[in-house]
């Protein structure tokens, strides 16, 4: 989609302070807007929005000349009246310093208390003289597709301006499937804005704006605000945030899926991949388990369930309720910590043989056995097989989730690790019955589900 989180600074840095943000900031009255005005809304959130300013460290340069600084620009805004400042992290990723502008023009030098690059969230904290104004903070799993929302901010040092829109829609994944929730708003969001406020008609803050499209109008994205709140006392104290992991991949429990598996209920999260090693494998988890509930609690979907894991300790143990073939089954599993993900180099696959353009079979994929080399090449377990995708001719849009380098593993729950096997179980399927590919990607490494429908082969 050619997304860029806006540079409202190129980098930046904060360190620590004291004090106390509550787990549940209070609310101020509810602000009524008049005659279809917001402006009392605006002038009660806008004296805590703030202007970072950052100055990335100085570097050598060749023959040792020192270059000139760099700087970068956003926004955040105030959260605790002792001086803490949420914004994003990309806003103040790597500064020799920090500098935050009040409404009132004052300046203030600025300290990196925590930062969490998983959720692109960062938090400040400045000395001020005076207890600071605030923006509430709301519930940001109360907002409705269509609500009113603004985003305040420093848009190219335009300061404190505001742009007006509604929510476009909700739990939008951008950069990383297991955390982004983005909300979409077409309200204008510009570089300079990252890191303030998307605030709701009652003056609450609901969002961070984090991100805009470079190829559309009118599409920006914030990190819901409950997502800040349920991280902001680790960034506090410890100025990191740790979370449990399970070690698994899971996908949505649609319609379709939910009639592979057996399960009678619409609510829960598939596993779709199991990772050596790591506590669901102990655990005894499989493809195609559904999770119906973690510690005796309902699991609506996948994103609930990565929430649930993440909130609780490294090193705690959980119980699971699991759907399999048919029953209901109790797991145990003891939670290690998640790690960052690394950035992986670019994967190259053995093209095939040039010459005529390649005719599709029934899915309208040309496959191919993996050989030796190509599986060195991807760094694929050897517990690990199925058949390469070396190109897609099918005119089915969702055939779209799939690539070159892909590796198809099972079809309708059926293993296909060679070519011979994957033509014999796709021969047996009907045109315009629906195939379920479980697929490995290599770079990043990942396993989903594509579905693709049967063509008419004859």
């Amino acid at each position: 989609m050619g997304l860029v989180a806006i540079l409202a600074a190129l980098l930046g840095l904060l360190a620590g302070g004291s004090g106390n943000i509550p787990a549940e900031p209070a609310r101020s009255e509810k602000i009524v807007h008049v005659g279809g005005s917001f402006a009392d809304v605006i002038d009660h959130v806008n004296p805590a929005v703030v202007h970072v300013t950052v100055v990335e460290n100085n570097g050598s340069g060749r023959d040792g000349d020192r270059e000139s600084p760099r700087r970068g620009e956003g926004s955040g805004f105030i959260v605790d009246r002792d001086g803490y400042i949420l914004t994003n992290h990309h806003v103040v990723a790597t500064p020799a310093r920090i500098r935050v502008r009040l409404a009132d023009k004052t300046e203030l030098p600025a300290v990196l208390v925590g930062a969490d690059p998983n959720t692109d969230l960062a938090l400040l904290k400045v000395s001020a003289p005076k207890p600071l104004p605030v923006v509430p903070l709301g519930d940001s799993d109360r907002l409705r597709v269509g609500d009113w929302v603004f985003a305040i901010g420093n848009p190219y040092r335009l300061e404190h301006s505001v742009t007006a829109g509604v929510v476009s829609s909700k739990g939008r994944k951008i950069y990383d499937a297991s955390f982004d929730a983005y909300i979409q708003t077409d309200a204008a969001i510009n570089p300079g804005n990252s890191g303030g406020p998307l605030v709701n008609a009652n003056g609450e803050a609901i969002g961070i704006n984090s991100a805009v499209s470079t190829q559309g109008q009118g599409i920006g994205f914030a990190v819901p605000i409950n997502v800040a709140r349920e991280i902001l006392d680790q960034l506090r104290s410890r100025g990191r945030v740790t979370r449990g992991y399970l070690g698994i991949q899971l996908q949505e429990l649609d319609p379709d899926l939910q009639k592979l598996v057996g399960i009678p209920a619409s609510q829960g999260a598939v596993v779709i991949d199991v990772v050596d090693g790591e506590p669901g494998q102990a655990a005894g988890l499989k493809r195609y388990d559904v999770i119906t509930a973690l510690q005796g609690q309902p699991i609506e979907d996948g994103d609930h369930l990565v929430r649930a894991v993440a909130a609780k300790a490294p090193g705690s143990t959980v119980s699971l309720t699991v759907f399999r073939d048919g029953k209901y089954l109790k797991l145990s599993a003891r939670l290690t910590e998640r790690e960052a993900q690394e950035a992986v180099g670019e994967l190259t696959v053995e093209p095939a043989d040039s010459g005529p353009a390649p005719e599709g079979d029934a899915l309208g994929l040309v496959v191919s056995d993996l050989t030796r080399r190509v599986r060195a090449n991807m760094g694929m377990p050897a517990a690990r097989t199925g058949v390469l995708v070396e190109d897609i001719v099918s005119l089915s849009p969702d055939a779209d989730a799939l690539t070159h380098g892909d590796v198809i593993m099972e079809v309708n729950r059926q293993p296909t690790p060679d070519v011979a096997t994957y033509r014999r179980v796709i021969s047996s399927l009907r045109p315009g019955e629906l195939a379920l590919l479980i697929v490995y990607r290599p770079r990043p490494v990942s396993t989903f589900l594509a579905k693709v429908e049967v063509e008419d082969h004859k």
